[in-house]
């Protein structure tokens, strides 16, 4: 989607000079010729950039004046001032205010539009930066790694509905990457120059939700505020766990979704955007429309592609690039060197169900990176892993078997089928349920893994997993 530009100057000609220059490289305009059609063009929807002339005719504001109002309500929105009698004061003038450049008339259209260029990717990267703060630090878009299966098919998913617009429901569990899915789509799709913008509908009560997403309008006491429908015109609009709205907003996003349109709380302007909305939840929205406490409506018209994301201990087989992964960033983030994670490290990080996904392993990895012992080169061995996985959970949750007072209670002979019964289950669950990968682990042949795991009862989907494989 192009950015959006306001063009105000009280000439026609300029006006229509400077959108047929931008039009041409791709943006969208809008014009105003007058303080009062300029702050209404604003207060219809904020533009992505405003050209704005100094002097205005018949108007009751100029263009400093203007200024002014719009940085005290949209600070954020960059300014281009123009003029044709235009001078080093008044340049001066207009920088302290606010404005992020001044050009004077006649222009040339190749410093109009590198001013332009620059000033939206500034703008660009402000807002990057400062959502980048806001982020959890395992939720960004290079966290889709891995080789597994799964990975690929949710990546082959995100390449086909990227570049349609239209609307995707992500659904898994908490921790498991459903952000990054998010910001992937958005990163490949039309609008990837636009703003990926998230609304975490969870850490927001009923009476801020909607004040969030439809924005405020100003008051005496306090500026207009731009909620994320319209800070994400031409962009992506994420609403993490969906679920997490009240009824009554979701009945206004039915509505949003629909025609496009709404009111800021307070306001009787009608804003009119053009945003891709993307959803996440780790509820199951089926049951909770049964219980009457998710719209119907509201659901269908944001699963229009439905995206599942399964646990991270299904995809067990991602864990060792995931770790290296997480143990760079760790290490970039905290000055320090990444450390070397032995094959035994490796194998516990396998073994372990990892109920906090993503979010779990990242924790660990830099919890190893901080505390482990040894030199920043020694690689870090699996009873490190099981501390640091202890530290999380209170207990030595990596390196303990929880059968093992059951099993030195047995007989020699069925204890040594206990253990190798676990030990298999294990490394089957390490490598994905891939009999090969085990096998060779192991030290067995194929054939003779498969009648040991028939012989110990390992059956089922354990097994059910491995038919397809080589």
């Amino acid at each position: 989607m192009a950015h959006d530009i306001l063009i105000v100057d009280d000439e026609t000609d300029i006006r229509m000079q400077i959108a047929g220059i931008l039009e041409d490289e791709g943006y969208q305009t809008r014009e105003a010729s007058t303080s009062a059609e300029a702050l209404s063009a604003v207060a219809t929807r904020q533009p992505s950039l405003m050209i704005l002339d100094v002097w205005l005719a018949n108007s009751e504001l100029d263009g400093l004046q203007i200024l002014e109002v719009v940085k005290r309500d949209h600070p954020a929105l960059p300014v281009v001032m123009i003029s044709g009698h235009g001078t080093f004061d008044m340049a001066v003038t207009a920088t302290k205010k606010g404005a992020y450049d001044f050009i004077s008339k006649p222009f040339k259209t190749d410093v109009l539009l590198l001013t332009i260029d620059r000033a939206l990717e500034e703008a660009r990267l402000k807002y990057e930066n400062e959502s980048l703060r806001k982020l959890s630090p395992y939720g960004m878009q290079n966290d889709l790694v891995g080789l597994s299966s799964v990975i690929a098919e949710i990546r082959r998913s995100i390449e086909k509905v990227a570049p349609t617009d239209s609307r995707v429901l992500i659904s898994g569990p908490p921790g498991s990457g459903k952000g990054a899915i998010a910001r992937a789509i958005h990163a490949q799709s039309q609008r990837r120059s636009g703003r990926f913008v998230s609304l975490a509908c969870a850490s927001l009560t009923e009476d801020t939700l909607e004040a969030a997403l439809f924005g405020t309008e100003a008051t005496k006491d306090h500026p207009r505020h731009v909620g994320v429908l319209e800070e994400a015109h031409g962009g992506t609009l994420l609403l993490d766990e969906v679920a997490d709205m009240d009824l009554a907003t979701q009945q206004k996003i039915v509505r949003v979704l629909h025609t496009r349109k709404f009111q800021r709380i307070g306001g009787e302007n009608t804003v009119e955007v053009n945003t891709r909305v993307l959803a996440t939840t780790s509820q199951d929205l089926q049951a909770l429309i049964a219980e009457g406490r998710f719209r119907e409506d509201l659901f269908y018209r944001l699963n229009v592609v439905p995206l599942s994301v399964p646990p991270l201990a299904e995809r067990r087989e991602d864990i060792p690039m995931l770790a290296a992964h997480f143990m760079e960033r760790s290490a970039q983030t905290k000055g320090r060197s990444p450390r070397p994670m032995a094959p035994d490290a490796i194998a516990a990080l396998q073994g372990h169900d990892w109920p906090g996904n993503l979010w779990e392993l990242g924790n660990v990895i830099e919890r190893l990176l901080l505390m482990a012992t040894g030199a920043s080169h020694d690689p870090i061995h699996a009873d490190a892993v099981a501390q640091a996985l202890g530290a999380g959970t209170g207990e030595n949750a990596g390196s303990k078997w929880d059968r093992a007072t059951e099993v030195m209670s047995q007989p020699l002979r069925e204890a040594r089928e206990a253990f190798e019964r676990e030990y298999l289950v294990f490394h089957l669950a390490r490598f994905g349920g891939n009999i090969s990968r085990t096998a060779e682990f192991v030290g067995m042949d194929r054939a003779a893994l498969h009648r040991k795991l028939k012989g110990l009862g390992v059956a089922g989907t354990q097994r059910q997993k491995t038919e397809a494989d080589g």
